[in-house]
């Protein structure tokens, strides 16, 4: 599953982390619509705003179906056909969407029939490990790489690591109307399937991850690529790194980088995947010798840890550029 993300860029440099080809084989920047809606946070919670990609012919009837717009939408899809005249009244667990039963559920199945597909971005998600009455959490995010630009960005106006690659999830969206007349509602749910192996220990659902040019084109063409086409790129994705961070993230009103900063755990004993698989009745047997390992597993790398320290350099960076900053 997915309840929490971080998405902490600004609106510039989001758009210069979607740059795409048009059909004129052009490198463009997508449009953001409604931008003033997004507010950026470490710890993004249901019902907030966020960036999600769209096709620009959801907005404009003419326009190249390779376009592309970015639009700050509700986290909770409302489907179009609620008659409640309040929108904060109006209570969906739609947060995510199962890819199995997605085509079954008749507030999934009309948007997707509409072509109602997005990308939703972010710098990652969270997630909690359960072990012993205790909950471990963990953000996970597609690896990167450090280039020359890496922790500067092209304004000295902006503090933020500016070739961050975002996490594309695989989503859906409506657009939800109040019946007594006002302005629209854009809302989303992101769609989730079985976990990957490396997150498997951590739990057994992740989003529906986008790895790829080709696999979010695919996705957001809804003209072109019927949706029994688009569905194959939705499976479980191991191109992912992971690592544990502060308890802190636990409440959704912390905002601030420490929810996103590695940090060390003691180790816990080795769960087995048979193990996990057990009913909570059936009695568990203990290994005469379980291996040791830290909860912190997933870095299965150098190259995982090599991500987790780019992102602790960028994090003590921006801090101390946010603390020499006058107060007004």
């Amino acid at each position: 599953m997915c309840g929490r993300t971080s998405c902490h860029l600004p609106v510039e440099t989001i758009r210069r982390a979607c740059r795409y080809i048009d059909s004129y084989g052009q490198e463009q920047l997508p449009d953001w619509k409604d931008e003033h809606k997004y507010f950026p946070s470490y710890n993004k919670s249901p019902q907030s705003n966020s960036p999600v990609l769209v096709s620009r012919l959801h907005f404009e009837k003419d326009a190249d179906p390779c376009d592309r717009v970015i639009a700050a939408m509700r986290w909770g899809l409302i489907p179009s056909w609620v008659r409640e005249s309040d929108a904060s009244k109006i209570q969906f667990n739609t947060s995510n969407c199962r890819s199995e039963t997605m085509l079954e559920r008749r507030s999934y199945k009309i948007p997707l029939e509409k072509g109602r597909r997005c990308v939703v971005l972010a710098d990652g998600f969270f997630e909690w490990q359960q072990f012993r009455g205790e909950k471990q959490p963990y953000f996970i995010y597609f690896p990167q790489i450090k280039t020359e630009q890496s922790f500067f960005s092209r304004s000295v106006e902006e503090e933020v690591w500016d070739d961050w690659r975002l996490l594309t999830m695989a989503g859906i969206f409506d657009r939800w109307e109040p019946p007594n007349g006002g302005e629209p509602l854009y809302s989303y749910t992101i769609i989730t399937v079985d976990s990957c192996k490396a997150l498997s220990d951590i739990h057994h659902r992740m989003p529906a991850l986008l790895d790829g040019e080709e696999a979010i084109a695919k996705w957001l063409d809804f003209g072109e690529v019927p949706i029994q086409e688009a569905l194959k790129v939705i499976h479980p994705v191991e191109n992912i790194e992971f690592h544990p961070v502060s308890t802190v993230v636990n409440n959704s009103l912390n905002n601030t980088p420490q929810c996103l900063e590695p940090v060390e755990i003691e180790e816990m004993p080795y769960v087995s995947p048979s193990r996990r698989k057990m009913s909570p009745k059936s009695p568990l047997k203990e290994d005469p010798d379980p291996p040791k390992r830290s909860r912190e597993s997933g870095r299965k790398s150098p190259s995982r840890r090599g991500s987790a320290e780019l992102m602790e350099r960028w994090l003590n960076k921006y801090e101390a550029g946010q603390n020499k900053r006058p107060k007004i």
